[in-house]
């Protein structure tokens, strides 16, 4: 980075540099009514001048005990203009050059400026200076756009007509939030990596559910308990609850925490840490965001839950949780703003610290729009709508649900892994009767038709397979929605299963429960054996998909 030396408040008008504007006035030269705005750095040694230098026409200026003092008002900001301009007319300076900086050196590009101030002449020429002023600065990220947004069907924009759109770059205000935020998630993650030592590790984990709404919560909860408790006893540090790789699944979560510049090497995944180790040791406090238990495979951990934010009317809790937060039936993010709004309201004053809360109450709200939407949510994102950015809340609703269901860029094991539950049933003993076999199943809901999706890659019936077994699972169900050309709702199902005799038990199956979901055998002769695809009706839902896999229960049938 490339940036002049800032000022020093002694030295703010002495620089050593020739300049022609103070040569031309203190050799009594008449600029007229030419408008001239050096910045602070471009003006020269003045100490040594004294007053009896200064031409005749310029003695009969007001003046107190020594030109320092007539300068002294300059130290704060930038230089009057000379000039013949009607009395009492007011206009603003112009910015010069030399007070704003660049970086280059990189894809992010820093621009540094003041603020302009203003000033008035009277009808002789005189040099008048500015009224002091605090010198105020805004920094600008010039940013090479890394995804395409021209396919998506986005509202107009005044914003958009006014300053056009380039594919290209964008200028985007420096926000301090994101800043601290970013500074916040590196030293924790510091602190983890090196064992918490002496310390509680406060962790904030919300429920296993890899949505816009869970992640923001989860990292905005962990930096509000961080500004709040003041304890040198607790390391308070968001954990997400999914897994690093799912991540690339998700492209929604990706361009947001790009978009917001969330610094996400920086931030901790479930399977990065070992939650069970410091519970071993009885330094680990959880936090469970939005839902009131652990999910099922983080059950063993219950005892160290101390608090319980956003959990819904009526549900029970566990009994020695203190610190409980009830749902309003708002969105968790609604509240989470309200109390940084009451304690640190600087924070939301970063757009992209306020876009990523802002993204998940749309989220959450299905763009206010939901019958669950409250009062709430609307002051809130009203608050926030500085984060919407250019494109406004609806733009910004509109790219997230466009990326939530863009798959260009993703591989057919992400694809699979975008939206998959697993289940593990205990199952019969192995023929030595040695250990209990164990039944992994699982489902994946895409939102394309099988045709499309088996088309997406050349191998993707190997991918299939690859995920499957990387899963460990013995039956896997993909389960399609989506529209046809016509506007038509469809449901259809591939099945792949470890063995022939597997496929044969989960067919008579389904056959024996042709009630709830009556199958229509799809010809597909590119599949392999123990892969079958079938129509379903649409009105099948995917929870009694969901329950007639439970109820299957894997080798107990076979």
């Amino acid at each position: 980075m490339i940036r002049p030396p800032k000022a020093k408040p002694q030295d703010s008008y002495i620089r050593g540099r020739e300049n022609p504007y103070f040569d031309g006035l203190l050799r009594g030269n008449d600029t007229g009514s030419q408008n001239i705005s050096p910045s602070t750095s471009d003006i020269g040694d003045l100490r040594g001048i004294s007053f009896s230098d200064i031409p005749g026409k310029f003695k009969d200026l007001p003046v107190k005990d020594s030109v320092s003092d007539i300068l002294e008002p300059f130290e704060q900001t930038t230089f009057g203009t000379l000039s013949k301009v009607p009395r009492s007319t007011s206009f603003e300076s112009q910015s010069s050059q030399s007070d704003m900086s660049f970086d280059l050196d990189g894809s992010n590009h820093l621009v540094k400026q003041s603020s302009p101030g203003t000033f008035e002449t009277t009808e002789e020429h005189q040099v008048v200076p500015f009224l002091p002023r605090p010198m105020i600065e805004k920094s600008f990220v010039l940013n090479k756009r890394k995804s395409n947004l021209s396919n998506i069907p986005l509202p107009q924009s005044a914003a958009t007509f006014y300053n056009g759109f380039s594919p290209q770059f964008e200028i985007l205000e420096s926000c301090e939030s994101t800043m601290k935020l970013n500074l916040y998630l590196k030293a924790r993650k510091d602190d983890v990596s090196a064992g918490v030592p002496g310390k509680f590790l406060h962790a904030v984990i919300g429920q296993d559910v890899s949505d816009v709404g869970s992640i923001a919560s989860t990292i905005m909860y962990a930096l509000y308990l961080n500004e709040t408790i003041k304890s040198d006893q607790f390391c308070t540090v968001p954990i997400i609850n999914m897994k690093r790789t799912d991540l690339s699944s998700h492209a929604e979560l990706k361009w947001l925490l790009d978009s917001c510049h969330i610094d996400v090497p920086s931030l901790l995944f479930v399977d990065e840490i070992d939650l069970s180790y410091f519970d071993l040791f009885g330094c680990l406090k959880l936090v469970l965001v939005n839902g009131h238990k652990l999910p099922t495979r983080q059950e063993a951990l219950k005892e160290a839950v101390v608090e319980v934010f956003n959990c819904r009317k009526g549900e029970s809790v566990y009994p020695w949780v203190e610190t409980v937060t009830v749902d309003q039936d708002c969105s968790c993010c609604s509240l989470i703003a309200e109390k940084l709004f009451l304690t640190a309201p600087e924070l939301l004053a970063g757009q992209r610290f306020s876009k990523l809360l802002l993204a998940g109450i749309l989220m959450d709200t299905g763009n206010l729009t939901s019958p669950h939407c409250t009062t709430k949510d609307k002051y809130m994102a009203t608050l926030l709508l500085n984060g919407a950015g250019r494109f406004g809340s609806n733009g910004l609703y509109q790219i997230m649900r466009y990326k939530m269901y863009d798959i260009s860029d993703l591989k057919v094991v992400d694809i699979l892994r975008k939206e998959f539950k697993k289940w593990t049933r205990g199952g019969k003993p192995d023929p030595t009767g040695s250990r209990i076999l164990v039944s992994n199943i699982g489902m994946s809901s895409i939102g394309i038709s099988l045709e499309q999706f088996l088309a997406h890659g050349r191998s993707s019936k190997e991918e299939i397979k690859y995920f499957q077994q990387s899963e460990k699972l013995r039956l896997l169900m993909i389960v399609s929605g989506y529209y046809d050309a016509e506007k038509n709702f469809k449901r259809e199902i591939l099945v792949s299963a470890e063995s022939m005799e597997l496929m044969r038990n989960l067919l008579s199956f389904f056959s024996s429960n042709a009630s709830h979901l009556p199958l229509k055998a799809m010809h597909r002769p590119s599949l392999r054996d123990d892969m079958k695809a079938f129509e379903i009706d649409k009105a099948t839902s995917r929870k009694t998909i969901e329950r007639l896999l439970e109820e299957f229960g894997g080798p107990s049938k076979g």
